[in-house]
């Protein structure tokens, strides 16, 4: 019998060596749980039981949590386009691809073919909504449509574990278990809607006066795994559970403080869950069948990314749509567990089974090497655009603006800053490249106009030299090194309001001049800005 501190002590002092070790590369902790999980199967050659899977699955389960406390009911409502209508043509459109990819590369038969097919176009919540939040991107537009479509993809999950009962009961009743489903449902929503809105209140308030910060903690372990639980009861997935009622919980005010107390063991959790990913990889098979494994790889990922841009670039930009579907090329977590009841089910071999997994591991380990130089990779493809003989001038404006304020960008940031500077009641002109972020404005009766800041004639027509500031508020690093550039080359020099982080900082300002004022607050708001702004115009005065 295996020692269970000594693997404990072997997994921890692992995980922390290795993850240490990547750190000073920049390389994410997941990489470094999954070396852990490889280095426990060959000490102890011993396979993953469903005990372990099933506490494993918990840093999901408490991720979804997470993530469904960023979200209201009303806010999920707005991004039901992202989630039903991305979701769903996402799904459709590569499930059916790959189910003929393979029936002809793997040799399945139909039934297989087709819950493989769909297992495969799903992507990693787990990894993508973990990154997207430590780097903040969660909140950028490619962010909130890989976030819906992940959505609806652990919605999907439902219905593929129903068609693996279907597909392996040669007596199953079709009709009775949609029926069920659709009644399990519908009691499960209403359950935990009930609950968070009539006794969640109710019940924080009671631990609150106990002023004991166990007793808060045990509460929220009790609430997400209890709303897991349910929905488990009720046939559905663990995170399902988790994610509705972290959306339900959303609409309270301990929101903030419930999310810091549980990052701890979501975080943990989530490492064992990648440790068991690790663990499950027999690599006498995986060697034999090397080939194959990367002609899956090229195939899957590539596909997935061709198909996910071209649904997205039919209502978005090509910068968006890249993004998004950068974000989302791998395999998830959850096509592991579906790999591996099918493998249990006999619906497929030992030999698919392995392939199929290390597959899914491998594709999610490149993910995060793609999601760190997003703004890169997308660059590349925006850069070449920039230096394209097509001009992208800003609208002509019937009088030029003086003394006027340029806001360069209109995201989250750019428009809390023309809130502030219309209550102030001095003029503005924001150029802005998304042309999704420019109707936007337009539609607010905003002074936002479709531009490319690099172009010359651009700066030209909004009368940049005769601007009382420029206020940067992009996070692009490589375009705001390129606007500062061409903003310091100006004839005649201009007040810069930037906001920059300290690592960009000691790159492109080592050498700051009397015109460039820099705000370093770590979460810069838009009253800063303009703070600075103002202040140019009285000096100046």
């Amino acid at each position: 019998m295996v020692n269970f501190l000594q693997v404990f002590l072997i997994a921890v002092s692992s995980a922390v060596i290795l993850n240490v070790f990547l750190k000073r590369f920049e390389l994410p902790t997941i990489i470094g749980y999954i070396l852990t999980g490889i280095i426990l199967s060959q000490i102890y050659h011993f396979n993953v039981d469903d005990g372990f899977l099933h506490i494993a699955e918990f840093g999901i389960v408490f991720l979804m949590f997470s993530i469904g406390l960023e979200f209201s009911l009303k806010h999920l409502m707005t991004m039901k386009k992202e989630v039903f209508l991305n979701g769903s043509l996402q799904m459709l459109s590569c499930g059916l691809v790959f189910t003929l990819f393979v029936m002809a590369i793997l040799g399945l038969v139909d039934k297989s073919a087709f819950v493989v097919g769909f297992a495969l176009a799903l992507s990693s919540t787990a990894v993508v909504l973990k990154i997207l939040n430590d780097n903040g991107d969660i909140n950028e537009q490619y962010g909130r449509k890989a976030l819906g479509i992940l959505l609806f993809q652990d919605i999907a999950v439902i219905p593929l574990l129903l068609l693996v009962d279907l597909f392996s009961s040669n007596d199953a009743n079709i009709s009775q278990l949609l029926l069920t489903t659709f009644v399990s449902a519908v009691i499960l929503i209403a359950l935990l809607y009930f609950i968070g809105k009539y006794l969640v209140d109710t019940i924080f308030r009671f631990v609150i006066r106990s002023n004991s910060q166990e007793i808060f903690i045990l509460t929220i372990l009790f609430m997400v795994i209890g709303a897991s639980f349910l929905a488990h009861k009720f046939g559905f997935s663990y995170s399902l559970g988790a994610f509705i009622a972290g959306v339900l919980i959303a609409e309270t005010e301990y929101k903030h403080k419930i999310e810091a107390d549980l990052a701890p063991f979501r975080d943990l959790l989530l490492g064992l869950f990648f440790i068991t990913m690790g663990m499950q990889i027999q690599f006498q098979i995986v060697f034999e069948n090397w080939l194959l494994v990367l002609i899956l790889i090229c195939i899957v990922c590539l596909f997935k990314l061709g198909i996910v841009f071209g649904l997205l670039l039919v209502y978005n930009n090509k910068r968006i749509a890249l993004k998004t579907a950068l974000s989302i090329a791998q395999i998830g977590e959850f096509s592991l567990a579906i790999f591996s009841l099918l493998q249990t089910r006999n619906m497929i071999d030992i030999k698919t089974s392995q392939i199929l997994i290390v597959v899914a591991i491998i594709t999610m380990i490149i993910t995060p090497f793609i999601l760190n130089n997003m703004r890169k990779i997308a660059n590349i493809f925006e850069d070449t655009s920039l230096n394209s003989n097509t001009q992208i001038p800003v609208q002509n404006l019937q009088k030029k603006p003086k003394n006027h304020y340029i806001i360069f960008g209109y995201g989250r940031l750019g428009q809390e800053v023309v809130q502030r500077i219309k209550m102030i009641g001095v003029p503005y002109l924001v150029l802005e490249s998304d042309l999704n972020l420019v109707e936007l404005g337009i539609s607010r009766g905003e002074n936002v106009h479709y531009a490319s800041a690099a172009q010359e004639e651009t700066l030209k027509i909004a009368n940049i030299e005769e601007c009382a500031a420029a206020i940067i508020t992009i996070t692009n690093e490589a375009k705001l090194e390129m606007l500062c550039g061409i903003l310091a080359g100006l004839k005649k020099p201009i007040d810069i309001i930037i906001r920059v982080d300290g690592n960009f900082e000691k790159v492109f300002f080592s050498s700051i001049d009397e015109h460039i004022r820099i705000v370093r607050t770590e979460k810069v708001l838009a009253k800063d800005l303009v703070q600075e702004a103002l202040e140019c115009v009285i000096n100046k005065n």
